[in-house]
């Protein structure tokens, strides 16, 4: 047990450092509770940042859950915006810190100290992309950034490097603005991870919204026009050269880590900070949670890093409790992840071919095709599904989907049955709503589960002939 009004320390706010801050504050009223965060803001909806560009008149700032001064005077929270943390002391249990408005440092103990450090973009090797025009899109301030330009140089035409989420989400925003699209990727399709006929539906949606397509396209070099200023940009690929007014680039992310492995914190074989179900690294006193941390996944039984919201609010809570002396769990993840693009939805749970391949599982994939809604029902349409199964098990190890409407409820069905360890046979046999507005009697993923069960019949009739044979 903690003594008497304890120490707690969260380095970095947002999702995983606010919520660990509140769930101490929550288990100890008596703890003395300090966030050190070096940006100006520590809550908010990073994931509404796309949609929030695409509206001209809404404030950024509406994106802010709750201000700061709500932290500091309802929730007795220290919250300190600007100051960063620069090094940490894990025998003297003191985190050194730089504040930025005066660059002053000063020591800052902790009894408890929990790294919510988060992540970064990741800036690849190209030369000009320091030049005016040119934007990553991590943070609150990146998305304002991006707002602002649109509103005072009035792009007409916009470069994406990247076809993941975020590209895609922002391909969509920058259509609704009126701009000119380019996606740039230099895999053979976008939505990397996913199965080859998902990526393809949502090419197909890109395609009819005007979106241009530059597959197997690697950018070389970001420079400025002709005449040497820095506006408009021309992108030099190894396929060309793109003129264009607006550079994202959004080709992933990386954890931040370092000040944690300087401090002797060890980082797992992912490169985030490794963990135990309660959050614990692998020194005394020292939690870590959100984007900067590994997670269990609970499918394929190895640490992983998905960094995503859902987790980090959740690995925060866990975090924030035991700093605290509690005795929380993190229940791990079954990596769900979902993306608007146009009029497509589309969603991933558990693991895909590449990542069974990679963990050296057998797979069977499935891929099945069915209305999302009663065939007598105005507007319904088809929606794709690949299911992963497991051959020797009948396990359910993963699923995608793409359609225009129900995509991601009906995944969380799934990522319910991957959490639950069910069989497809069980998923077949799950009893799903029905009415014509939402679903056909037969629902997706009913139809998926017995397609899934035909092709073990025949991958097991097909292994039987091959052992007559031989």
């Amino acid at each position: 047990m903690l003594d008497q009004e304890p120490r707690i320390v969260v380095v970095g706010g947002v999702a995983a450092g606010m919520s660990a801050a509140s769930q101490a504050r929550r288990r100890r009223p008596d703890a003395e509770i300090c966030v050190l965060e070096r940006g100006p803001d520590v809550a908010y909806g990073s994931c509404g940042i796309p949609y929030n560009i695409e509206d001209p008149d809404r404030s950024m700032q509406d994106l802010v859950k709750i201000p700061l001064e709500r932290f500091q005077a309802e929730r007795r929270i220290d919250v300190r915006t600007g100051h960063r943390a620069i090094e940490i002391s894990t025998s003297d249990r003191f985190v050194e810190v730089e504040d930025e408005a005066d660059g002053k440092r000063y020591r800052c103990p902790y009894d408890r100290l929990i790294l919510a450090t988060g992540a970064r973009a990741i800036r690849p090797p190209i030369d000009g992309l320091g030049r005016k025009g040119v934007f990553f899109l991590r943070e609150l301030t990146d998305g304002e950034a991006i707002k602002r330009f649109c509103a005072e140089a009035e792009p007409a035409r916009a470069v994406i490097l990247g076809g993941g989420y975020i590209g895609m989400e922002m391909a969509e925003v920058l259509r609704a603005r009126g701009i000119a699209v380019s996606v740039v990727e230099r895999e053979p399709q976008i939505l990397p991870g996913f199965e080859p006929e998902i990526a393809a539906r949502v090419e197909d949606e890109l395609v009819r919204r005007r979106v241009e397509l530059r597959l197997r396209t690697t950018v070389l070099a970001v420079r400025g026009a002709p005449d040497g200023a820095d506006h408009p940009l021309r992108v030099d690929t190894d396929r060309g050269v793109l003129d264009t007014d607006l550079l994202l680039v959004s080709v992933g992310v990386r954890p931040n880590v370092e000040i944690a492995a300087a401090a002797g914190v060890q980082l797992g074989k992912t490169g985030a900070i490794a963990t135990d179900d309660r959050m614990r690294t692998n020194l005394d006193g020292v939690f870590a949670a959100g984007d900067c941390a590994e997670a269990w996944h609970r499918v394929l039984e190895t640490p992983v890093w998905i960094p995503l919201g859902t987790t980090a609010n959740k690995q925060g809570k866990v975090a924030g409790a035991n700093a605290v002396g509690a005795d929380a769990r993190f229940a791990g993840i079954v990596g769900t992840a979902g993306f608007k693009v146009f009029e497509l939805e589309v969603a991933r749970t558990g693991v895909g071919t590449q990542e069974a391949e990679r963990a050296g599982v057998e797979v069977l994939r499935v891929p099945s095709r069915h209305l999302d809604r009663s065939k007598n029902y105005p507007g319904s349409a088809a929606l794709d599904t690949v299911l992963f199964v497991e051959p020797r098990t009948r396990k359910l190890l993963g699923a995608q989907m793409v359609g225009c409407l129900g995509v991601a409820k009906r995944i969380d069905v799934l990522a319910t049955a991957l959490h639950a360890g069910m069989s497809v046979d069980d998923v077949e046999a799950l009893d799903l709503s029905y009415a014509p507005p939402f679903a056909p009697v037969w629902d997706p993923i009913l139809i998926a589960a017995a397609e899934a069960r035909k092709a073990l019949g025949l991958h097991v009739q097909n292994a039987s002939n091959l052992l007559i044979r031989g």
